[in-house]
């Protein structure tokens, strides 16, 4: 039983620091600048609308929820993207913020400008958005996407 307590209270006295990573801030840092080149090849495969890229960023649980909304999964949001029914044109941050609260899971949110084509109508619009990332088997991955619109200036 001494031997037991003594094993216990050493391990209280271990230093916390040595229980954490070598540097958190470097691994914080290189998890946000992933996400955020995820997320820049994200906006770049919805205006190329390949199947392809579309499927390696998108999540299998993808929800997609526009400022209107409309709410798509990723077969139906890939459907719309690729065959051209929707079509962005133009995806222009004003604002882009990144956060990790916990392992694997990344938050974004800011001020986007978007210009699209949906039924023949060009739309421009101003968001407001928060979108969600998940660590899925080592790869960065869309997993959740809404906005509001925002009045222009």
């Amino acid at each position: 039983m001494k031997l037991l307590l003594t094993a216990l209270a050493a391990l209280f006295l271990i230093p916390l620091s040595s229980l954490r990573a070598a540097d958190p801030a470097k691994a914080s840092n290189a998890a946000l600048a992933a996400v955020q080149a995820a997320d820049d090849a994200r906006t770049a495969a919805m205006k190329s609308g390949s199947r392809e890229q579309l499927g390696q960023i998108f999540s299998d649980e993808l929800n997609y929820t526009h400022s209107t909304g409309e709410i798509d999964t990723k077969a139906s949001f890939i459907d719309k993207l690729a065959t051209g029914k929707t079509k962005y044109l133009s995806f222009d941050y004003e604002k882009r913020n990144f956060t990790i609260p916990a392992p694997g899971i990344a938050l974004m949110t800011g001020r986007v400008h978007v210009r699209t084509v949906s039924g023949g109508n060009t739309n421009e619009n101003v968001l407001s958005f928060l979108s969600v990332w998940r660590l899925e088997k080592g790869q960065w991955r869309f997993l959740a996407w809404q906005s509001c619109k925002l009045p222009t200036k």
